[in-house]
């Protein structure tokens, strides 16, 4: 293979989150120096470190420092763990060490700052937050230097240009290639494998910002889009796209291939895998994608195309559950005919800050209904009465309400346009199983199907559907 061919690879936090995972990792990468002459490494923060840094700062806005202390021990004792296991020279140990020891002293004072303000601004949870990937990249570029291939830690603060939407910022796709190929490229050059924190970037005064939880696979998107990569390779530890939830349906099986289509629905639909933001870059880049698992790398994955895949030619691929949400309903007979009602509920929905992944109404407007995270159901019924507070008493509506507990299932699949009958048959197979459908929603490109039912039918649902899904 030629050897200026650029290759990105995501490491997430299980994949880094122990000494036996860390090797794997420091294996797969000096391994594929043989197939690319460019490798660029994304990872993200040790496995449960970010909820750990996370939990830290909330405490301390409400003044609870005491546990701070344990918290910085346990950064410091996890990461110096895996030093100790991987890094042979004794010189590059205590370099490590001593930039692990100064991100958590900045851990602690950013921490003790939060708890004199009495609050965590989105901007101070940023800065907390991207210490997890600071710390571990550091780690992982001397494992694979100790490995016997040049490595370098790159903090994305230097490559990925947001704005300061804080906690989930957006990448500013022009700043960010010019920043990435100025900073990347001489190491590549020089064949130095950069390891690059994902998850965090900066705004244009140099500001952390972060991607949102997960981001770390966005950061491999963005950067693969940026250089350009040839391919983007995302490790977690299940084997690439599976066609349900494992934790729920043990007969899950892995798909050797999706479209770009097919893997939109998924990851918007609760498919866990993947960063529902990761594929547009890659996308509008062309970019090859493929998912593996770091614990068993000889397993294919799973491959993103941009055509509607040809090697499996299932007409059903995968099928998904958002669970935790009920169904919305604003109805009455004096919404018929009235401009602007729709407009009015969403708007207000909008302005509680809850996202609506699913909305059904019939024809006679009599009714509207629609999806919410259940935690959000009474705030979001409170602002519905409030804003139609002269139709509730002028009986133009009649009750805005919200149901028990439901999952939003979806059934994903790019064959679905031209097959007729597929609607018909899950529809069939959970009626048989005695699944309840409380709502229906398809959209016009038919990649899928999703459905409503009630909490309890969620697992039988999937497994009826999964079943249907060829081998």
């Amino acid at each position: 293979m030629s050897n200026d061919k650029t290759l990105v690879m995501k490491f997430g936090g299980t994949s880094v989150g122990s000494s036996e995972a860390m090797s794997q990792v420091v294996k797969i990468v000096t391994g594929e120096r043989a197939n690319f002459g460019r490798i660029v490494v994304v990872a993200s923060a040790f496995s449960g470190v970010t909820d750990l840094l996370l939990k830290s700062a909330s405490q301390a806005a409400q003044g609870e420092t005491q546990a701070l202390q344990t918290a910085a021990n346990t950064f410091v004792e996890r990461h110096y763990a895996v030093l100790n296991a991987l890094v042979k020279n004794h010189a590059l140990v205590e370099t490590v060490k001593q930039d692990i020891n100064q991100l958590v002293f900045q851990f602690i004072n950013l921490c003790q700052a939060i708890s004199i303000l009495g609050e965590a601004s989105p901007r101070a949870l940023d800065a907390v937050v991207s210490i997890g990937e600071r710390m571990s990249v550091r780690v992982i570029a001397a494992a694979i230097e100790s490995a016997g291939s040049p490595a370098q830690a790159v903090e994305a603060t230097r490559l990925i240009v947001t704005d300061s939407d804080y906690q989930s910022a957006h990448p500013d796709m022009a700043a960010t290639t010019e920043q990435t190929r100025r900073v990347l490229n001489p190491l590549l050059k020089e064949g130095i494998v950069p390891v690059v924190t994902g998850f965090i970037a900066a705004n244009p005064q140099g500001v952390t910002t972060t991607l949102g939880r997960g981001g770390s696979d966005y950061s491999a998107g963005i950067l693969g889009a940026a250089l350009p990569a040839d391919e983007v390779w995302i490790w977690s530890d299940v084997d690439g796209i599976l066609t349900t939830d494992p934790r729920i349906v043990p007969e899950a099986r892995s798909i050797p291939e999706l479209s770009y289509r097919e893997i939109s629905e998924l990851a918007f639909y609760g498919a866990k895998v993947l960063h529902p933001m990761t594929i547009r870059p890659v996308i509008e880049a062309g970019i090859s994608l493929r998912l593996c698992n770091t614990f068993n790398p000889e397993h294919p994955g799973t491959r993103l195309v941009k055509a509607e895949g040809k090697s499996n030619n299932g007409v059903i691929k995968a099928v998904t559950a958002v669970q935790k949400i009920c169904m919305l309903t604003v109805e009455g007979r004096g919404m018929l005919g009235v401009p602007g009602v729709a407009a009015r509920i969403f708007s207000t929905v909008a302005k509680t800050g809850t996202s609506v992944p699913l909305i059904t109404q019939a024809s006679s407007e009599q009714s509207v209904c629609f999806a919410i995270p259940i935690v959000a159901s009474d705030m979001i019924v409170n602002a519905l009465e409030k804003t139609f507070a002269q139709e509730l008493v002028n009986r133009d509506i009649d009750r805005i309400w919200a149901s028990e507990e439901a999952t939003i299932i979806t059934v994903v699949g790019a064959g679905m346009i031209k097959t007729p009958g597929v609607a018909g048959r899950v529809f069939s197979a959970l009626g048989n199983a005695g699944v309840n459908i409380v709502a229906i929603a398809q959209g016009s490109s038919e990649v899928s199907i999703s459905l409503v039912t009630d909490a309890a039918s969620t697992r039988t649902a999937l497994s009826v559907i999964n079943s249907l899904i060829e081998q």
